[in-house]
């Protein structure tokens, strides 16, 4: 779970579109040579703090490790940490450096840390693929220009949308390798649009935030990329 070379953006966009309430990862700071930051997913935001490298050791809050490893066996073994403002963080989920498709942000790798006794060793990987997405969404109606949240995944190929997060039957799930286009969306009275082109119908989406919708559109993009790539390659191989 430790990035490297990982930005600020990049791991907040990270948390926020794959992971959950208690992720978290290790990347070096932005501000100095000196320093790492260890960023956790909250409810709904990623913060972020300072593990200092003093050249002899690793200073996080009162403790002081010997080495990264030694880090990551206190975190193994004691997940909880609390912030200046008093709210108190479960570190659960360590976000692994590689994962199952390729990223359209950066590589990462996992642990798991509720339990007491583990070593590094036992630190399992086990994260959800980057090529999957799931959340709300304000979708405009096809015939009565009306809009409503609805619960949308995207797994592989197909873009599901639900009525909501509960419901176990989409109300129609849209095939990606028909979509042409995906982009920002400024024509509706609304912020944070976008919209997905389709032969028969331009489908109009709204997310809570501009990162949100941001998100989206780079995912639902890379997707559209690899359907052209492996297309172009089976029709490279026919030809040939």
């Amino acid at each position: 779970w430790y990035h490297d070379n990982l930005t600020r953006h990049a791991a907040e966009a990270l948390l926020l579109s794959n992971g959950q309430d208690g992720s978290y990862l290790l990347r070096k700071s932005n501000e100095r040579e000196d320093l790492y930051s260890l960023s956790v997913r909250g409810k709904d935001s990623v913060k972020h703090f300072h593990v200092e490298h003093t050249g002899t050791s690793f200073k996080f809050g009162f403790n002081e490790f010997s080495s990264l490893k030694e880090l990551v066996m206190h975190f193994a073994n004691q997940p909880l940490i609390g912030s200046e403002t008093g709210t108190l963080i479960v570190l659960k989920h360590p976000y692994p450096r590689q994962v199952e498709e390729p990223s359209i942000y950066e590589s990462v790798r996992v642990h798991t840390a509720m339990q007491t006794g583990k070593t590094e060793s036992d630190l399992v990987p086990n994260a959800p693929s980057l090529g999957t997405k799931e959340g709300y969404l304000i979708k405009q109606g096809k015939i009565v220009k009306n809009w409503k949240t609805r619960w949308f995944t995207l797994h592989r190929n197909e873009l599901k949308y639900f009525k909501d997060q509960t419901a176990t039957e989409p109300i129609r799930a849209l095939d990606l390798t028909e979509c042409s286009a995906v982009q920002f969306d400024y024509s509706q009275e609304r912020v944070n649009c976008f919209c997905l082109v389709f032969p028969l119908r331009t489908y109009y989406l709204c997310a809570k935030t501009g990162i949100e919708a941001d998100e989206w559109i780079k995912i639902l993009r890379w997707k559209l990329s690899q359907i052209r790539k492996k297309l172009e390659e089976r029709n490279a191989t026919l030809a040939s």
